[in-house]
């Protein structure tokens, strides 16, 4: 089931590149690279995503929480 804006708001506590805690030190680098690249891990619950690369973006699906797409 995805997650509605209301409910990603108030859930992302997981950094979407790295995997560890948003609060646990700076993310600066994971920012950085993510202007390039996709999510690898579900800020929701930090599963691992199946990620795919598309000439349009990308697609990155969570089995708990869906797909996302940039």
């Amino acid at each position: 089931m995805p997650l509605t804006t209301s409910d990603a708001a108030t859930a992302a506590v997981w950094c979407d590149r790295c995997g560890d805690a948003v609060t646990a030190g700076s993310h600066g680098a994971c920012a950085a690279a993510r202007v390039l690249e996709p999510p690898r891990f579900c800020a929701y619950c930090r599963r691992r995503m199946k990620v795919q690369v598309l000439p349009a973006g990308w697609a990155a699906v969570c089995v708990e929480h869906g797909e996302t797409r940039g």
